[in-house]
């Protein structure tokens, strides 16, 4: 009898070792990195509305655990994601870090995630390397490779023989410039101008009057999500939106949530990408109708990459029954195949990079908004950068 009164005593006070402390910790923390100020706060703000919206939708408990969000900002400044990754993993115990608005980020913090043994959800960054630096790191957004190869053949079998190619000059700049060079030259074009810009706060404007000098039938273009405002503010200034040079690329340049700010000067261009927020599916339309109702605003490509990331930690949790050891979530979302709004996707087992569908799209007015309208589909793609090593 005194055995039993002790125990509950020692339970009542946290103490006991029951279930509940066996079981390690009630909640899983989730310390979500991602850049709220700078040039990049358009996308930290998508990825943090699109892990709020998730968990509005499907609660805050999952397999017995709550689910607890730490938000932090880095301002897309890898020294200060690696710091604050730190001060997460250790401080706040986090069992999981997330977001990362690009590659140098992501990047900064592998090696955090590799010594603690958690994983590291990129829910934005895209350049082909980023799953290499560690074996805890899982990708739910996207490659450039997979657009870019994808855009490059598009141009040759469409009439476009001459292209400048105007990209940001960091890891995925380069690999969208390399991919999309490869193959548009492979099948015949040819590359007149090459313009890199820096990745922060670029000035386009004399970068853009190369472009227009060297006479091209189109722009290749890349700049990271919440750029592609200011670009395309400076292509019109510039007059390029009235010399005939289209543009073309990967679909960053388009993001839905500032496609509807860029006017008249965006009609017509055509990208490669995963998402639209015109995807024609019941899935996407509960979406987009969410993240309207919630946040005022339309969703892109950026807010579908946090919406899965989260998804995907969630899905992981209840294959583990709650386990938040780093080694078994990570098993756990290898393989793992879903419904997104952009259609179906998985994550490859071998490389933990995200297998999906690319889409042709052109930016066409749509009952008074501007939307990338899709008109062809490249199923199940993944990443050309690992496929070829």
């Amino acid at each position: 009898m005194r055995k039993q009164i002790l125990a509950c005593l020692l339970t009542a006070f946290g103490l006991g070792w029951g279930p509940s402390a066996a079981s390690g910790q009630e909640t899983v923390r989730i310390g979500l990195i991602v850049p709220l100020t700078g040039g990049q706060a358009s996308t930290g703000k998508q990825l943090d509305n699109a892990v709020k919206l998730y968990m509005r939708q499907h609660g805050d408990v999952v397999a017995g655990k709550k689910i607890e969000v730490i938000v932090r900002d880095d301002g897309a400044i890898p020294d200060n994601t690696k710091r604050i990754a730190q001060e997460l993993i250790v401080n706040d115990k986090v069992q999981i870090i997330a977001g990362f608005g690009i590659t140098p980020a992501a990047l900064a913090a592998a090696p955090l995630a590799t010594q603690a043994k958690i994983p590291e959800i990129v829910m934005l960054a895209g350049a082909s390397i980023v799953t290499e630096r560690s074996p805890y790191i899982v990708r739910t957004s996207f490659t450039l490779a997979q657009s870019a190869v994808i855009i490059g053949d598009w141009a040759a079998k469409n009439g476009i023989r001459k292209v400048a190619t105007l990209t940001s000059d960091y890891a995925p700049g380069n690999d969208a410039l390399q991919f999309f060079k490869a193959r548009f030259t492979a099948a015949g074009g040819e590359i007149v101008e090459e313009v890199k810009v820096p990745l922060m706060n670029p000035d386009f404007a004399p970068f853009l009057q190369r472009m227009k000098d060297a006479k091209p039938d189109a722009m290749f273009v890349f700049v990271p999500g919440g750029q592609g405002g200011n670009f395309m503010k400076q292509y019109s200034e510039r007059g390029l939106d009235k010399s005939g040079i289209r543009i073309i690329g990967p679909g960053d340049v388009m993001d839905d949530d500032l496609l509807n700010d860029m006017g008249d000067a965006a009609l017509g261009t055509v990208t490669a990408h995963m998402y639209s927020a015109a995807h024609p599916s019941p899935v996407n339309e509960r979406f987009v109708t969410g993240y309207r109702k919630a946040f005022n605003s339309r969703p892109g490509f950026v807010a579908v990459g946090g919406y899965d990331g989260i998804h995907l930690v969630y899905e992981a949790l209840k294959k583990t029954g709650g386990k938040t050891d780093g080694d078994l979530l990570i098993a756990a979302m290898k393989g793992m195949a879903w419904e997104s709004p952009r259609g179906p996707i998985s994550i490859d087992p071998e490389t933990r990079d995200i297998v999906q569908n690319i889409y042709i799209r052109k930016v066409e007015r749509v009952k008074g908004e501007l939307y990338n309208v899709e008109f062809e589909t490249f199923k199940d793609v993944k990443d050309a950068g690992k496929s070829q090593k």
